[in-house]
């Protein structure tokens, strides 16, 4: 406790120009909140587009090979090494999502940006001037460790600082960003694909991820930090402020932003005094819950994304195509990746999340499919020219795969994730979740190279099972969770409310409703000082105050 309370910030100041309040704010925080998604995506793609180098083969694996032997596949890299070089980030990355949990509740939601971020540039710094396989590999298990602090942070961020009515939409603008930021990487290697012999062909590309890194940190110091942690944690004027200067213009006492600092307030004072869930609590109450946030990152993972992304050069190299080629058509795909979740951006709440993963479980099988019938018709036939026009159909299948993807498995698992736990419990229960993610992204990451090394095509078809696995499962274990509230949510999960909960969310939506009357009334006025925020009308008071209480948890997105 000692310790937290010494980490614990003791005094924010962060007011903007006019004319960076509002909307300009708002939108700029999400994106550049976003760049940390993107340089994981950029991470990605990195390292699909380096295993192709000759240069890099040489150095960190001591093989000597022709651009001949890398399109047939036969670089004498044991499989194992490549294993590790890949999955090395998605295991600290998986133990470094849960110390995020605990580090943007104590030390804020920008903090943890800005560890994180930190922890990608020096990651970089050491990827640049790697000298052999293991400096590359502690590289990249620091830089596991940025990702899993962005990947835990930045989607609570997104939800505690977007409009209530855009949750949805600020969640699929983080996963473009991701995909955003894969494209570039694609694009960034094939550009340095035509520096070799110069190991700069390597190199290069961990020089963009420097810069990318250090632009975040920077712009840390201009981030605000959101309101509801502000609140939480005993800053209540800065919380008002930073809430008019995202959503209002700066002007405090806007009806619209009175309101909303009332609902904040009383989720704070909801959670005071219901106290964070137990892991015990999440896993026994929320056990519907907990079983949908496991199970949808677990197949988000088992339906073969980062089989096609990490090793998507290869992959294409391995059909036929020679490898300036494969990383062309890699830079191709990830643009029609970037492009499957447009879609997502308006159907994902229109036709809902269930019915968006029943779709996507079914075309990704088909993709699949197609993919490994092709793969296994290519390595049938001689090396050469003969293995094109096969190649451009296997070309298209992963083209199908990404799209739909990036429609469906993609973004729905990160916005469910957010939205199904309750209040008292979504810390921990999106860490579960992220959690999740990386443990399996570990071990696909992990399994690939060896199962592609003994199946040849037929792990295609592996991926293709757990495709229909998923179908299943979200058949007979997910309810539609889309345009729901909270109280039905407990409903429709049919888990335990304590009754004490019940109190306490009764509270939360009378103090909601007061605001609402308080929005409507004549004579508004908002005054704030360090303790308190005094809300008046002519002739009825709504007055909710708040001591300077640091203890206070962390608040996330008010139900």
């Amino acid at each position: 406790m000692v310790l937290t309370d010494r980490l614990r910030p003791r005094v924010y100041t962060a007011r903007y120009p006019n004319w960076m309040v509002g909307r300009p704010l708002l939108y700029m925080s999400s994106a550049l909140a976003s760049l940390g998604d993107a340089m994981f995506g950029y991470g990605q793609g990195i390292i699909a587009a380096v295993q192709v180098q000759p240069s890099f083969i040489h150095r960190m694996f001591g093989k000597t090979v022709t651009m001949a032997q890398i399109q047939a596949g036969s670089t004498g890299v044991d499989p194992w090494e490549q294993a590790i070089t890949v999955s090395c980030l998605n295991i600290t990355a998986f133990f470094a999502s849960f110390l995020a949990a605990y580090i943007c509740d104590v030390m804020g939601r920008r903090m943890s940006v800005r560890l994180g971020a930190i922890m990608y540039f020096i990651a970089a710094l050491i990827q640049i001037f790697a000298p052999n396989l293991g400096a590359l590999i502690a590289g990249r298990s620091i830089q596991g460790i940025g990702v899993g602090i962005l990947s835990m942070t930045v989607p609570i961020l997104q939800c505690e600082i977007a409009p209530g009515h855009a949750r949805g939409l600020f969640v699929c603008i983080e996963y473009i960003c991701l995909n955003l930021g894969y494209a570039v990487s694609a694009w960034v290697g094939y550009g340095f694909f035509f520096a070799m012999p110069s190991e700069i062909s390597w190199r290069g590309p961990y020089v963009v991820q420097a810069a990318l890194a250090a632009v975040l940190v920077a712009w840390t110091f201009v981030l605000p930090e959101t309101p509801r942690w502000l609140v939480a944690n005993g800053f209540q004027q800065e919380g008002l402020s930073t809430l008019a200067d995202l959503h209002g213009g700066g002007d405090t006492t806007h009806p619209n932003i009175v309101a909303t600092y009332a609902e904040i307030v009383a989720a704070v004072e909801f959670e005071r005094k219901m106290g964070q869930a137990s892991w015990r609590q999440v896993l026994c109450q929320y056990t519907s819950r907990s079983i949908v946030g496991i199970t949808c990152q677990m197949f988000a993972q088992l339906n073969g994304i980062n089989a096609i992304l990490y090793f998507l050069p290869s992959n294409l190299t391995r059909a036929g195509f020679s490898t300036s080629r494969s990383l062309l058509y890699a830079g191709a795909c990830a643009l029609i990746y970037c492009s499957g979740t447009i879609p997502a951006m308006f159907l994902i709440d229109k036709w809902g999340r269930r019915t968006i993963l029943l779709i996507g479980s079914v075309a990704l099988a088909a993709s699949l499919s197609i993919v490994g019938g092709l793969q296994y018709h290519a390595d049938s036939l001689p090396e050469g020219l003969a293995r094109i026009p096969t190649a451009d159909g296997l070309f298209f299948g992963v083209c199908l795969y990404l799209f739909f993807f990036g429609a469906t498995w993609g973004p729905g698992p990160w916005l469910l994730g957010a939205e199904i736990f309750p209040l008292r419990a979504r810390a921990k229960g999106m860490s579960l979740s992220t959690g999740t993610n990386w443990l399996f992204n570990f071990v696909i990451a992990f399994i690939t190279p060896p199962l592609f090394d003994v199946m040849k095509a037929g792990y295609y078809f592996l991926l293709v099972g757990f495709c229909l696995v998923s179908f299943l499962v979200v058949w007979f274990a997910y309810p539609e969770t889309a345009h729901k509230t909270l109280e039905e949510l407990g409903e429709v999960f049919g888990d335990q409310v304590m009754e004490g909960e019940k109190v306490a969310q009764l509270e939360v939506e009378k103090v909601a409703q007061r605001a609402k009357k308080v929005v409507a009334a004549s004579g508004l006025t908002a005054r704030g000082d360090d303790s308190e925020v005094t809300l008046r009308i002519s002739e009825d008071v709504v007055a909710v105050g708040i001591g300077s209480d640091n203890d206070l948890p962390a608040t996330k997105e008010v139900a």
